[in-house]
Formats: structure tokens, sequence, C-alpha cells
């Protein structure tokens, strides 16, 4: 499928559109520390953009060449990312959470030339899998990185770059290296092109305008990130506010009111919690039926949690368990969810704002062809924001297209008759018992996220007679498991929930017992992606062993 686009509808242009025609309208707002909130127009940050570019045209670098972001969100990273586009470069993201060896084998795949490096947490951590040599910049609020330069320096040295240099729709803008459920990262080539098409089509679902405002928390190495938000925030020149800390977050989010919010289910689940713990369910309901309180209640829970004036609310990365989808819709806000890929810019599919359909991700985007492998049930996309392919790596690019040039995405799903798309699970994910009969994981994982106290969860069992629940709790619960009475509190809770999860699951399906593992499943630990995604392989590594003795140990909840 094309993915001929206006000119005037790609990244460098919207710039150059803003810098005119909104000279002096806030682009950025960004915590500095201390209490310090900067804001930024679009002709102040244009004019860094500028400098910067000149400054990485004066190092003679190759057209096209690789330059890495590590660090966290930040008004800085958007403007490093567009002086690299400006300059002629392509940009290469980096999440702020990886281990150093990924770090290493990112940068040295991409064949980085320069590397800027942000605000982080654990940089000393992450310093040793820098390749020795490679020149590095350092943004505001980054880490001290002896030897090498600075933002700041470089903007008050440096003439801002003159004209206005744009680059073609077919021409590579960004690797984005896939977090990766299993094996190593892939290095995910889109040009302008993909961007623009994507975020073309998106604002047709999600209508966003200049007057639009948004957090931007996300790590923005994220494609959904850097689809909603940057090229978003081009496309149609809203306001972004950026976070400072978790202590903050709430601050932050109250600060910006954001209009449109995009999370992740377990922050979703997060506020929510946040609501129960100061507000138990039983009374919420209670005054939810209230029709004088009704009103108040709902506005006082969302002004707390500074979305009382999101037009959107969107969900993605995972899927959102409908029961909290329907707890917040009783609240008034609607959770659109999405559904997408790194290799198609995250645009394939979302619901519909007033026309929610729990259970499902939504019709295809306007221009997004899908269809379902008859003999695998694999969803299958076709569209103008698909990958240009993975980098250095054809055989693998092959692999992931049909011979017709639609893009596999290794999920299982469903069409209904008004073309939303179900996801059932993963084509690789799914594993047979010992009876001889398969398991489709992720709807199971999905009803057992509904419990409080689960932070994150895996459903497996391969060659088992029935499959088993490994689980992690979240802080607040594994502080309460410390103590005795705590542990057998959510014991029971567990016990209770494995049974109601049970009672919704076929004969074949129902888990033997949920095990409660005592170390949290983290990035660092390589159980996690930085998405948050369990990695399935690893935790069969780790916890395999131990299947069998855990289920002759007959017991609903075990705790290891």
């Amino acid at each position: 499928m094309s993915t001929t686009i206006p000119p005037d509808k790609l990244a460098l242009q919207r710039l150059y559109h803003w810098e005119k025609a909104a000279a002096d309208k806030p682009v950025f707002t960004q915590p500095m520390g201390g209490g310090v909130v900067r804001d930024w127009t679009w002709q102040q940050a244009a004019g860094e953009v500028r400098r910067m570019a000149a400054h990485l045209k004066s190092l003679q670098l190759e057209p096209g060449s690789r330059i890495a972001l590590l660090a966290k969100n930040s008004a800085h990273w958007m403007m490093a990312d567009w002086a690299i586009w400006m300059a002629g470069h392509v940009s290469v993201p980096l999440y702020p959470t990886l281990a150093a060896g990924t770090v290493r084998q990112i940068l040295e795949h991409s064949e980085s030339k320069l590397l800027f490096v942000g605000k982080l947490d654990g940089w000393p951590e992450m310093q040793p899998g820098v390749p020795e040599g490679l020149p590095i910049i350092t943004l505001p609020l980054a880490p001290a990185v002896p030897g090498a330069k600075t933002w700041d320096a470089i903007i008050a040295d440096t003439a801002p770059l003159a004209g206005s240099p744009v680059r073609a729709a077919d021409e590579l803008s960004t690797l984005i290296y896939t977090s990766g459920t299993t094996g190593q990262p892939k290095g995910v080539m889109h040009s302008f092109g993909t961007f623009a098409w994507a975020i073309t089509a998106g604002l047709k679902r999600v209508d966003l305008d200049s007057s639009s405002r948004t957090l931007s928390y996300l790590p923005l190495a994220h494609v959904a990130e850097r689809a909603l938000v940057e090229h978003g925030l081009l496309a149609t020149g809203m306001h972004v506010f950026f976070a400072d800390t978790l202590d903050t977050f709430v601050a932050d989010i109250q600060r910006a009111r954001p209009t449109v919010f995009f999370s992740v289910p377990r922050l979703w689940v997060k506020f929510q919690q946040g609501v129960q713990a100061k507000m138990p369910a039983e009374k919420l309901d209670r005054l939810l039926k209230i029709p004088i309180i009704r009103g108040i209640v709902k506005k006082k829970i969302l002004s707390n949690l500074g979305l009382d004036q999101a037009l959107y609310a969107v969900g993605g990365a995972a899927p959102m368990p409908t029961a909290l989808l329907d707890w917040y819709n009783r609240l008034g806000l609607q959770i659109i969810e999405g559904y997408g890929m790194t290799e198609n810019c995250a645009v394939s599919h979302a619901t519909v704002l007033g026309k929610p359909r729990p259970g499902t991700v939504g019709p295809p985007y306007d221009g997004v062809q899908c269809r379902i492998d008859p003999d695998t049930g694999e969803i299958q996309v076709k569209s103008g924001c698909q990958m240009l392919g993975y980098y250095k790596q054809p055989e693998q690019t092959k692999e992931t297209f049909t011979a017709d040039g639609w893009l596999k995405t290794g999920d299982k799903g469903t069409i209904d008759a008004e073309s939303n798309l179900r996801i059932t699970g993963r084509v690789k994910d799914l594993f047979k018992t010992g009876k001889g009969k398969y398991v489709a994981p992720a709807p199971i994982e999905d009803r057992l996220a509904t419990h409080p106290a689960i932070e994150a969860c895996c459903v497996t069992g391969a060659n088992l007679g029935q499959p088993l629940g490994l689980l992690m709790l979240n802080p607040d619960a594994a502080g309460k498991a410390k103590d005795p009475g705590g542990r057998s509190a959510i014991e029971a809770s567990l016990a209770e929930h494995l049974k109601k999860v049970n009672a919704q699951l076929d004969p074949h399906e129902q888990m033997d017992c949920l095990v409660v593992t005592a170390d949290a499943w983290s990035v660092e630990n390589d159980i996690l992606t930085p998405t948050m995604k369990v990695k399935r392989n690893k935790i069969e590594e780790r916890f395999a062993p131990d299947y069998e003795k855990w289920v002759a140990a007959r017991k609903k909840v075990i705790w290891v």
C-alpha cells in the first residue's frame, strides 16, 4: 500500500509551519527540578533545534548517519530528535531502563556515530554499554558525563541553521528497536512517510488540535508515545507537558490537565487502586446510585486524578480487562482501546468514542486492511504505515510479511460483523498440556490480572495436566504479605479469585494453582521488557523445573 502523502504533512515541514504560524504559542512545559517549571514557545524550541542541527552538520557525518538518544522523556528529547532529522540523519531511541548489554547491542548494531544522553535514573549501570570513544552530548537534566559536550554550551556557541531543509517521505527517519519478549531487539525502520501516514489516520479517530494538551511520560523510545505524542504534536500544534518523577506524577498530571491521555493498563489499574484505597468499592457503588451525589463524586474522582478535562483516554500495549473499562465508564471516562505494533507505527485498530465494544480493540483505522489467516488464526494487516523492514535483517523482514505484502502480527484473533477485532492470544504463546489440549494464556491472564494484589502474571504449563499461574504481587500487597496475618488474607483472597476465574474457563484451561514469586519481576532481572511485557521464555527458564513439584503440593496458592 502506498505511503504517498502531501509534503506539508511530513515532520520537518510541520515544525517549520508552527515555527512561523504559532511562534509565541507554548509547545513544551518541562519540570527542571527543585520546583522550577519551564515553558518553551514554538519559536524558542525551533531556535534550539536549529542551533543543534547546525552543530551536527558541522561534524561532517555521512548523510543518514545514525544518532542515538538515551534519556527519559523531556522537551530536549524531542528537540534532539528534530535536530537529528534537520541535520540529515536518523535517530535511534533507546529505552531509559535498558541493561548495559542491550545498550551496547543496539549502539553497535545501529552503528550509531553519536549519543545524546539525558535524564536517567541508572546511568552508572548503563554507561559500560556505551562503546569506548563514542561521542556524547548531554541534554539538560542529564547525569554528569566527563568529557561530554553539553546541549546548553552548544546552543550558546552555535548560530542557528538557516533555511528549511526537508526530508523526503521515503527517507529513513528512525530505527526503533523492539523491546522483544524473545530474542534480541530488532531495529524497525520507519520513514518520514510512514509516520505521517500513521498520524493522519490516527487523527481521524482521535480528534486533536492546537488547543489539546497531553502529558508525555511513557518512554518516547516506544512507538505509541512517538506516534501519538511526538508526531501528534507536530501534526496538531498541541501543548505537551512532561512529568518530573514518580513522586510528583500526580502534581504533573494535574498541572497538565490533559485533554488526551494515553496509558498502559498497569497505570489505569493503579489509578483505580488509588481511588479504592480512599473509597472502598462498596461505598463508591452506593454513591454512584444516588442521582444528586453521583455527578459530584465522578467529578471529584476525575479531578483528583487530573483527568477531569480528558476528552480522550486511551489504553494500549496490552489488553484492558473489561471490568476495568466498565469501572472507568461508570465515572464518565470511556477508555479507547488501541492496538498496533512497532512495525506499523502502533496504528492498526482502536475502539470508537461513544461506541464501546468491550473485549475488542475496535475496527481498523481508515486505510488499514485486516484479515485472519484461515490456517493459523493469525491477525494480518496492511497499511501505509508499515515498516520498511528490520535494519540489516532481510531474512527476518521476509519472514514477517506474507508473499502478498501483509504484515504478520503474531497475534491470534477474530473479526465480528462490525469489523471489530478481538485478540485471543499469541500464535507462538499457545502451549499444549499433558492431556493434548491447547491453551491460549493471554485471555486467562487478563482475568487473573483483575485481582487488586496482582502486578503481573503468566499462565504456563506445557506438558502438565493443567495450567498454572505465576504471579508477582504489587508493592502494597507484597508489603502486607510480610506479616503472617496479611499473607493469610491475601492467600485466601487469591484462592477465591482462582476459583472464580476457573469457573469462567473450559475444563482444560482451568489452573491447578497460583504461584506467588518472592522476587519482583523487572527489566533489570530480564523477566520484563522495557514496556513491562512478561518474557515467557525467561519465566520458563527460571521456574519450569519446579512446576511438577508445585502441582504435587496440591495447594491452591503457593509462595516461593
